[in-house]
């Protein structure tokens, strides 16, 4: 009976039930694109986070840069040898990027800390390699002529004479290349720069080459320097053998070489030190916790969280995903509220033009429960019909996005130690400020099954407000009324 009674009456109210479902279903529609794009936007702020850390890294420790002595000097400075007519020059400049250096028993220090899972250690150095060759300049001597009147008959007669030496010629014509230069740890290759990237050729590094003499190159050095693999190259006058080619999983990697720690220790003059320290916690959870514990026992550190690296990405990306998380949300609430109670109103105003049909039905023996029931029972029906509708439409406004694929800029400031750029600091060295702190990331917009598990239980629950307005108003009929809409 209660069937079939519902079924005619939606049948007979078509336009009213497709008004309430189609209220319902903006507003679960809506939904579900905000927290779709809301889900594409963390992935993107993971992707941005991820070019800067290892994949799997909780926070890194470092030592922030302290200020230069006074009379000091940090520009560059290189040494030529002697010059002959046209001598070739090459000289490389290697200095440590970032922060202070840590002693590397930092690093077993960090991974006793409570909370910490594991720990590595690394060692940045920008190089700067010049080359070109000195032309000698060729002294000549200029002579000058003239006529001079010797006083008295028959004088006089012209003169010459020889002036300064003058150089002609010569010159210096030298090529600047900067580049970085990563030293890890070969036994933990799961944290650290190398972590962010996979090897599309050849192979990485094994535990025991430890202080051999080879080298992983990132894919955009290789390409633009034209190595492969057993490839070599120089810093300093050591020779390295490139083995690997290494292709970031995420954006543009910040470092052009990696080298075993002990080799790159050596080139820097930095026995035993690193700038870095990779840090991942047994639970990500505690993360500020084990921050804390970090701060607390090493003094004069630094210790940086991906929250402490979100808060400096600015950009477009920034700005998308504050209106997303802000705007679009409180929006979104907004709607639905405004959509519950269209229903119930709807629903309520539906009841009220039925006042003959429940007097008449409670006349000839239905109990309120039933009545409340029949309409809670319709209102229900509207509600799932208004959450399939939402979620199909939810999940078109989502493809969308994803089809479109709308990109979005991440700029990437800095936090502890180092500036950024400058020599001794920042990410990969002078001149790559412009294409490793600015990264261009393609929005998408994921729809889980909790985003439709959220969709069915809003439908469900606009469905029992609207009912349950509806059905308050239906109870309270008595069949008195029917009998005065009769008359």
């Amino acid at each position: 009976m209660f069937g079939i009674y519902l079924k005619r009456e939606l049948s007979r109210r078509k336009k009213a039930a497709l008004v309430i479902a189609m209220g319902l279903a903006l507003g679960i529609a809506l939904v579900i694109t905000v927290n779709s794009v809301s889900a594409g936007m963390s992935q993107a702020q993971d992707k941005v986070l991820k070019s800067l850390y290892g994949l799997g890294t909780d926070m890194t420790v470092t030592k922030a840069q302290s200020a230069p002595k006074a009379g000091s000097s940090q520009g560059p400075s290189f040494k030529f040898g002697g010059t002959s007519t046209s001598s070739s020059q090459s000289s490389d400049r290697v200095n440590t990027q970032g922060g202070q250096v840590l002693a590397s028993s930092l690093v077993t220090k960090v991974a006793a800390q409570k909370g910490v899972s594991s720990a590595v250690g690394s060692l940045t150095l920008n190089v700067t390699k010049v080359d070109g060759s000195f032309t000698q300049g060729k002294a000549k001597s200029s002579t000058t002529s003239g006529s001079s009147q010797q006083g008295g008959p028959g004088g006089g007669g012209g003169t010459s004479s020889t002036g300064a030496p003058q150089v002609q010629g010569g010159g210096a014509n030298f090529n600047v290349n900067s580049y970085s230069v990563a030293g890890i740890d070969v036994t933990n290759q799961t944290l650290g720069p190398l972590s962010t990237s996979k090897i599309t050729s050849g192979k990485t590094f094994t535990t025991a080459q430890t202080n051999a003499k080879v080298a992983v190159v990132s894919a955009s050095y290789a390409k633009s320097k034209k190595y492969k693999v057993g490839s070599t190259f120089k810093i300093s006058g050591t020779k390295f053998t490139v083995i690997g080619v290494a292709t970031p999983n995420s954006s543009e990697s910040t470092v052009d070489v990696y080298l075993p720690l002990k080799q790159a220790q050596t080139l820097g003059d930095s026995k035993n030190k690193v700038t870095t320290i990779y840090v991942k916690a047994t639970d990500s959870k505690q993360i500020s916790t084990v921050k804390s514990t970090i701060q607390k026992n090493i003094s004069g550190t630094t210790v940086t969280t991906s929250a402490d690296l979100a808060s400096t990405v600015s950009g477009s990306l920034s700005t998308a995903s504050n209106l997303a998380t802000s705007v679009g949300k409180w929006l979104s609430i907004a709607v639905l509220i405004a959509a519950f109670l269209v229903a119930a109103l709807l629903t309520s105003s539906a009841v009220s033009r039925r006042v003959r049909e429940f007097g008449t039905l409670k006349a000839l023996g239905w109990p309120s429960r039933k009545v409340t029931r029949q309409v809670v029972g319709e209102s229900m029906v509207n509600g799932l019909i208004g959450g399939g509708l939402g979620i199909a439409l939810g999940l078109a406004a989502a493809y969308t996005v994803t089809a479109i694929s709308p990109k979005l800029t991440a700029q990437l400031g800095s936090t502890g130690g180092g500036g950024q750029g400058g020599p001794g600091g920042g990410q990969g060295g002078p001149g790559r400020q412009a294409t490793t702190n600015t990264l261009e990331i393609a929005l998408n917009a994921p729809v889980s099954l909790t985003t439709i598990a959220l969709a069915v239980g809003l439908a469900v629950t606009g469905g029992l407000i609207a009912g349950a307005m509806g059905g308050w108003r239906a109870s309270r009929m008595r069949p008195a009324d029917a009998l005065r809409s009769v008359s």
